[in-house]
């Protein structure tokens, strides 16, 4: 909402306020308002306010006139003025609450609700507060302003951006596709826009309202990467696979070096058991991106559907080998994260918080965890410091599954093969679906030779790996949105 709403809005509220039976310099000063000669209105305000410095209507129109030229201090200053001689007088609530607005100042709030409470209902303040709430992350409350705001929103592509977003977030989805639509029809011939709609479509599991959606897009000689890509999700979600497999394969074409659609290919090939046909994609992917851990990870799945176990190993210890987290459930990786994958910070975070709280059985496997990661070597005395700390986490906590698979590991770097078979399997007891464990299991049986447990084991990591990557799409598509609509120039302060 820029300067020119903003004056707009202002002398609506003014003229509200203001007697019928107006003295003549305050017609001079609004008349000069409303030809845009600014500087005249100041000029008039403060002879005005000379004789008369306790009129809140002149500090509010002589704030009017400094904000209609940028001069926001100065605006600022005169209706905190105005506000101080009548603390209910709606313009210099107005114009206050819309320059801490314009600056992002979450000031603006409390100016904003005693608006609401003076002019209930009112559509500009339910906008201002829907974008604050929103910044602040408070989305039911943003949503419940939006909602408020009526068609004032129509002009503002940030405000619909976020109120969407916010429904997303709230998972009302089907309320989230009404306000796309808006959006789409204000702005039929934006790309991105129709993107954003069909996300939120298939979210909404309406594959063919996302295809009509992208028609327009489809049909033009360039259409894009991303849009074949939602357009093969669509045609799948039809149960029209050839049209799916044929816009994948243009994507791919498109951006050859896009792991999301090999991935997004290979669990195409797996939901129709053509195993083979998504191998041969993925390993053209690992020939353009050697180093995508995703990948390998991708094809290990498909090997273990051809009982090809040996090549499907190897993927996995290559994922591994390429991310030792990608493919891990850590908790840890939350903390990493955190410090910027930092693990010297994040150990020492850990270490200055055991200080605190010995016994603490997470910290304890934290702080083994990131010993590990920092490659502690039998023998040194960070490993005995890791091996020590993960053994004392079992022993307080022995359900703590990532403990029980960061003391298989080093238990498998020492060459206690038997004693990581041991914790992986206790790992496992307490959380049936940790990936770490099932790979730390198959690692450490093929080193004590015994090789029988290990194709279902396989098998139950490709299942594992497979039940992840659905659960990710599922995610992705969420930020997809969140991340498509926050990034829009219009939502920046």
């Amino acid at each position: 909402m820029g300067y020119a709403k903003f004056l707009a809005f202002s002398l609506v509220c003014l003229a509200s306020a203001l007697p019928q039976n107006q003295d003549p310099p305050v017609e001079q000063i609004t008349s000069a308002l409303r030809v845009h000669d600014f500087d005249h209105a100041i000029a008039l305000t403060r002879a005005a306010l000379k004789r008369t410095p306790n009129n809140a209507q002149l500090w509010s129109l002589q704030g009017i006139a400094f904000a209609s030229k940028a001069e926001n201090k100065s605006a600022l200053e005169a209706f905190q003025q105005a506000l101080k001689i009548s603390p209910d007088y709606i313009a210099a609530l107005a114009g206050a609450a819309q320059i801490h607005y314009q600056a992002g100042d979450m000031k603006a709030m409390p100016l904003l609700n005693r608006l609401l409470q003076l002019r209930p209902g009112d559509p500009t303040s339910h906008a201002m507060l829907g974008v604050l709430e929103y910044r602040r992350g408070h989305c039911a409350a943003a949503a419940s302003h939006f909602e408020n705001s009526a068609s004032l929103l129509d002009s503002q592509l940030d405000a619909l951006h976020a109120w969407a977003t916010c429904l997303v977030r709230l998972k009302r989805i089907d309320a989230a596709e009404k306000v796309f639509q808006r959006v789409v029809s204000l702005h039929p011939d934006d790309r991105r826009e129709r993107q954003l709609l069909a996300s939120i479509q298939l979210m909404a599991h309406k594959p063919q309202d996302a295809l009509a959606t992208l028609a327009p897009v489809l049909q033009a000689s360039d259409a894009d990467a991303r849009t074949l890509e939602l357009a093969s999700t669509a045609y799948e979600d039809s149960s029209d696979t050839p049209q799916a497999v044929s816009a994948l394969r243009q994507a791919i074409l498109l951006e050859s070096r896009n792991v999301n659609l090999y991935l997004d290919f290979a669990n195409l090939s797996m939901a129709h058991q053509s195993f083979q046909v998504g191998i041969n994609v993925i390993s053209d992917g690992i020939n353009l991106q050697p180093d995508a851990s995703k990948l390998y990870l991708a094809r290990g799945v498909l090997y273990v559907q051809l009982a090809d176990y040996d090549k499907s190993e190897a993927d996995f210890e290559k994922a591994h080998e390429l991310d030792p987290n990608q493919s891990l459930s850590s908790a840890a990786q939350g903390l990493a994260a955190l410090q910027q994958n930092d693990t010297d910070r994040a150990l020492s975070t850990v270490q200055a918080k055991l200080a605190h709280k010995p016994n603490d059985a997470y910290l304890l496997y934290l702080q083994a965890d990131f010993l590990s990661q920092k490659g502690a070597s039998p023998g040194t005395l960070e490993f005995v410091a890791a091996m020590r700390s993960a053994r004392k986490a079992v022993t307080l906590q022995p359900t703590l599954a990532a403990a029980r698979g960061v003391l298989a590991k080093l238990y498998l770097q020492a060459g206690q093969n038997q004693e990581a078979v041991e914790q992986c399997r206790k790992a496992l007891e307490s959380d049936p679906k940790d990936q770490t464990a099932v790979y730390r299991l198959i690692q450490a049986l093929r080193k004590t030779g015994d090789n029988a447990e290990i194709p279902g084991l396989l098998k139950k990591l490709a299942m594992l790996r497979e039940q992840a990557a659905k659960d990710e799409r599922e995610r992705y598509r969420y930020k997809l949105v969140e991340s498509d609509t926050e990034s829009s120039p219009a939502t920046q302060q």
